[in-house]
């Protein structure tokens, strides 16, 4: 099992919404490298879910991958936002993952927390500058953002990887 941080604006799709729908697919991602990060991603994978461009921003809740990549259907899609006219349906550029929501972290792990956690001393998503929207997290990471949650191992008993 991998772990990963996905980002999400909260306004447009937070983790309340992935609670509401029970399983969604992670599309619109139109960057090379975080496109890679999708198909790097396998069924069982947990991730922390990141709400970003939010007063604070920080992690939410727990999601799990419950498909792996698969093309995204939004680029052959003219009406979208994310729609690419350059896109070949036989060998497509963009990708998804299917997400659920696994555990709703009863107070959000804001971003200022995770700079503080030595784990995530050299992490991209704390360091200034961009961030892509899907990161590979570490283990030690994972683990020290469902600490800093309150939460811990014994809380995620019961749910099946």
């Amino acid at each position: 099992m991998r772990f990963w941080l996905i980002k999400s604006e909260p306004d447009v799709f937070g983790f309340a919404e992935l609670m509401r729908r029970a399983r969604e697919p992670w599309n619109g991602v139109r960057n090379y490298q975080a496109r890679n990060f999708l198909r790097d991603m396998r069924e069982g994978d947990l991730c922390l879910f990141y709400h970003s461009n939010a007063r604070p921003p920080g992690v939410a809740g727990i999601a799990r991958v419950c498909r792996s990549a698969y093309p995204d259907d939004l680029q052959f899609d003219p009406a979208s936002p994310y729609f690419d006219p350059k896109s070949d349906p036989s060998q497509p550029r963009w990708s998804m993952v299917d997400v659920e929501p696994l555990v709703a972290f009863p107070a959000l792990v804001a971003l200022e927390t995770l700079r503080r956690l030595p784990d995530w001393a050299d992490s991209p998503l704390t360091r200034k500058g961009a961030r892509l929207s899907v990161l590979p997290v570490t283990g030690e990471q994972f683990w020290a953002v469902l600490d800093a949650a309150g939460l811990s191992l014994e809380d995620l008993n019961g749910i099946p990887a």
